[in-house]
């Protein structure tokens, strides 16, 4: 990281100078409203404002507590132990941590090398940043989406993405141009932040869910990615070592989808794509995305695009 950026993000602030002169609890008037264990976006976001930083406090242990906002915590130097929905994480320099609104977090004291910053972001935020995401709307693009903008409220993602040169620029790209307080900072920070989703999408192998179930629902979409045309669920169930009817109600349970929709829609979305994008015939583009049966292709892909093959690549 550029060294005036850490050097600004690293300084000792008021809140710290009082911990180590003797305070042993959180200024909760700082964060917080009343008696509610809930940090207040408004408190902390500038007025009219829908995304800023704030260095994480160090010295002192943070209790359990939520937000009322989409919270990023990514760790410029050191390490911070976190405990999130009673999940113990470790979130070590250059890693990412997303929270949703309802996830429950409390975070041991950090000590003066211990550097992260927590982006503080409203929900609203994220609608200028998935026009950045690419036009093939897949399962897999959906489920992780929803996850980066909040969908999944209660839960957390972590991103350990410390070696991946895109993403740290990407990152230290946000943190230069809010603490700079550049010109025209909010469309350079959405199309920033929706050149970060593209990353991160692109190393879902870095991505680790709070729960195995999700790991294994996020193995499954990648699997989709990958074997559309020839994949099987009874093949990723054993891949996975899953009984084949637990893994088919966990996928409806975490995407509201079964397997064979899934698939379904990312063989589609890639039919989609081809027919926009080349000049491959229609026959063989139907047999290339596994739909060996061309009627059943074209009826299916004129229930989803309200057209024929031929004439959504006419209208393109």
């Amino acid at each position: 990281m550029n060294e005036m950026l850490l050097k600004k993000l690293s300084a000792v602030t008021g809140e710290e100078k009082r911990i180590l002169a003797g305070e042993t609890q959180i200024d909760r008037s700082l964060y917080m409203d009343g008696t509610r264990d809930v940090i207040s976006g408004d408190k902390l976001l500038p007025s009219g404002r829908i995304i800023t930083i704030r260095p994480h406090t160090r010295f002192i242990a943070f209790p359990e507590h939520t937000h009322d906002y989409v919270e990023m915590v990514y760790m410029c130097t050191g390490q911070t132990r976190h405990v999130v929905n009673g999940n113990a994480l470790v979130l070590h320099a250059g890693e990412l941590l997303m929270l949703g609104r309802h996830a429950r977090q409390s975070i041991d004291p950090a000590g003066e090398t211990d550097v992260a910053v927590n982006f503080i972001v409203r929900p609203a935020f994220f609608s200028g940043t998935l026009s950045f995401l690419g036009e093939e709307e897949t399962p897999l693009r959906s489920f992780v989406v929803s996850c980066l903008t909040g969908g999944n409220e209660a839960g957390y993602l972590l991103f350990h993405v410390a070696d991946i040169l895109p993403i740290q620029n990407l990152i230290e790209n946000l943190l230069y141009t809010l603490v700079e307080q550049v010109p025209n900072r909010r469309g350079i920070l959405q199309s920033t932040m929706g050149l970060l989703f593209a990353q991160l999408l692109n190393h879902t192998d870095a991505l680790q869910f709070e729960t195995a179930e999700q790991n294994a629902v996020l193995r499954v979409l990648r699997y989709i990615e990958e074997h559309y045309a020839e994949g099987s669920l009874t093949e990723i169930a054993v891949r996975l070592h899953y009984d084949l009817p637990y893994l088919s109600r966990l996928i409806r349970r975490e995407t509201g989808k079964n397997y064979t929709g899934l698939l379904q829609e990312k063989r589609l979305s890639q039919a989609a794509w081809l027919l926009r994008n080349t000049d491959r015939k229609v026959d063989d583009i139907s047999v290339s995305v596994g739909y060996e049966n061309i009627s059943y292709f074209h009826r299916l892909f004129a229930a989803r695009f309200g057209q024929s093959p031929k004439k959504y690549r006419d209208c393109k």
